[in-house]
C-alpha cells in the first residue's frame, strides 16, 4: 500500500501560491490527475455549485498541461439528492487520485461528511495512492477539534470546541488544524489573526484541547505537503507554518522541511481498517469496470485506425492493429465499424 501525500493550505487555493502547490502535487503523481472537488463544506449555500466549481475552473487552467481531468462532485448534504452517500453521486472520486475540499462551514462539513460513504472512499482512496488537498473550512473540518469559527466570530457563541472528522486518527496522531493563521482584516483594531477569532479567543480554544495535541497553524498563501513515502513535511508558500504543542508555538518559514514524526508518532492503517465494506467494494468494482474498457490513449490509437481506414492507407491500419493488440485488445471489424474485446498485453 502507498499512501499519497497530503496538503493544507491556510488560505488562496486559487492564488499564485496554491496554483504552484497543485503543480507541485500533479508533477509528483504517477499517472495524469485525476481531480475531484467536493462541493460539501459550502454545500448549505445556495451556489455551493459556483464555488466549488471556481476551484475546478482554476485547476482545468493551471493543470493544462498534465493532460489532467477534473470533476465537480456534488455531495451537499445528507438525506438529499445530493447526499455523500450516494455512489452515483460520488463516481469521480472512485478512481481520483487528487481529492480537493476546501471553503465554506468547518462545522457544517463535518456534520455533512462524518462517517459517510464519501468520507469512506476518500480515506481509501488515499490509502491506495490519492493526494488529499484541503484548504479554509476543511483544513480545520479534517483536525481532531474543530474550531467553530462562525458561531464564535459571527454569531457571538462562547468559545468552545467540537469534533472534527479526525482524519489523523486513522494513524494514532492528535492533530487539528488552523488556517488565515496570522489573518489581519481587522486592521489595528481588531485582532483576527487565528482564523478570525483573535489570539485571546484562540488561547481559550487551546486550553481546551487534551495535553498532548497538536495544533498545525497555517499563514495565508502558505501550505504544508505531507509526504509518507519520504517520512517529512515541506512548507510552501510566502510565510510559516506553526506546530503548537500545549499552545506553545514553534514556527517553520517557507521551504523549511522537517521529520513527520514532529507531529506525532505515526502508524500506518490497512486499506480496510476503519473503512466501511461499501467503499471498498464500490472502488474495487471500478476499477473492475475500468480495466474492462480501453484507456484514452487505446482509445487514440482506435480513432486513428478508424481514419487510417477511411483513407484507404492499409498498411497504416494494420500497425495500429498491432499497437492496439499490444496493449491487450484485440481489434474486431464489423459491418458497423471496428469493436475491441480484452484479451492480454503482449509481453
Amino acid at each position: 500500500m502507498t499512501l499519497g501525500q497530503i496538503a493544507f493550505l491556510g488560505s488562496g487555493e486559487t492564488s499564485l501560491a496554491g496554483g504552484r502547490i497543485f503543480e507541485t502535487l500533479a508533477r509528483l503523481l504517477p499517472d495524469p490527475p485525476r481531480v475531484a472537488v467536493l462541493e460539501t463544506p459550502a454545500g448549505f449555500e445556495l451556489n455551493s455549485a459556483t464555488v466549488a466549481g471556481r476551484v475546478a475552473d482554476f485547476l482545468r487552467t493551471r493543470l493544462q498541461n498534465y493532460s489532467s481531468r477534473v470533476d465537480v462532485v456534488p455531495a451537499r448534504k445528507r438525506n438529499s439528492p445530493f447526499s455523500p452517500d450516494d455512489p452515483e453521486i460520488l463516481k469521480p472520486l472512485l478512481d481520483a487520485n487528487l481529492i480537493f475540499m476546501g471553503p465554506g462551514s468547518p462545522t457544517y462539513l463535518v456534520r455533512q461528511l462524518k462517517d459517510t460513504l464519501a468520507w469512506d472512499v476518500i480515506r481509501a482512496r488515499h490509502r491506495m495512492g490519492a493526494t488529499l488537498v484541503f484548504a479554509s473550512a476543511a483544513t480545520i473540518s479534517v483536525g481532531a477539534w474543530v474550531l467553530p469559527v462562525y458561531e464564535i466570530y459571527k454569531v457571538g457563541q462562547d468559545v468552545h470546541t467540537l469534533p472534527g472528522l479526525d482524519l489523523f486518527s486513522d494513524f494514532g496522531v492528535p492533530l487539528s488544524f488552523i488556517p488565515h493563521w496570522n489573518n489581519t482584516d481587522g486592521g489595528a483594531d481588531l485582532d483576527t489573526s487565528r482564523c478570525f477569532i483573535g489570539m485571546e479567543r484562540f488561547q481559550q480554544w487551546c486550553n481546551m484541547l487534551p495535553s498532548d495535541h497538536t495544533i498545525v497553524g497555517l499563514d495565508e498563501h502558505t501550505g504544508l505537503i505531507l509526504d509518507f513515502e519520504k517520512n517529512d513535511c515541506t512548507v510552501s508558500g510566502v510565510s510559516s507554518v506553526s506546530l503548537v504543542r500545549e499552545c506553545d508555538p514553534e514556527i517553520y518559514a517557507a521551504g523549511k522541511t522537517f521529520p513527520l514524526g514532529e507531529l506525532g508518532n505515526f502508524k500506518f492503517p490497512a486499506l480496510e481498517d476503519g473503512i466501511s465494506s461499501a467503499a471498498v467494494r464500490l472502488i474495487h468494482d471500478a476499477a473492475h469496470v475500468e480495466d474492462e474498457s480501453p484507456d484514452a490513449e487505446t482509445l487514440s490509437l482506435l480513432d486513428a485506425r478508424q481514419q487510417a481506414r477511411a483513407a484507404k492507407d492499409w498498411a497504416a491500419s494494420d500497425r495500429l492493429r498491432d499497437e492496439i493488440a499490444a496493449r491487450g485488445w484485440a481489434v474486431i471489424d464489423t459491418a458497423d465499424g471496428q469493436t475491441v474485446k480484452k484479451t492480454s498485453r503482449q509481453p
